[in-house]
């Protein structure tokens, strides 16, 4: 089927109402990913038909999750100021390990 054909087949329009600052936002991430609002409900449509249900699972966490989830958020994150600092961070367990190794 030719891309004119495929347009004149989506004639079924679909109506929505949400929240502005959703849309702004969700609006604002789909298009840094290349993708209309229309094209990512398009994807999420088929992927429904294909998997004959939702594509994801929706699940309220429990309790331990929950926990998890707020001991997590009050952890302090590290803040690195460019990729090479992260890196050097990260490697300095590994530096401290060779250097007691290598005296051994």
């Amino acid at each position: 089927m030719n891309q004119a054909n495929t347009l004149d087949t989506k004639s079924a329009d679909v109506r929505l109402r949400l929240e502005p600052e959703l849309k702004a936002v969700a609006n604002k991430v789909l298009n840094d990913a290349g993708l209309s609002l229309s094209d990512a409900i398009r994807i999420f449509l088929r992927q429904v038909v294909a998997t004959r249900g939702m594509p994801f699972e929706i699940r309220q966490p429990n309790k331990a999750s929950l926990r998890a989830m707020e001991e997590a958020r009050a952890t302090p994150r590290a803040r690195f100021s460019s990729a090479k600092e992260l890196f050097d961070e990260l490697e300095k367990p590994q530096r401290k390990k060779r250097k007691t190794s290598a005296k051994k």
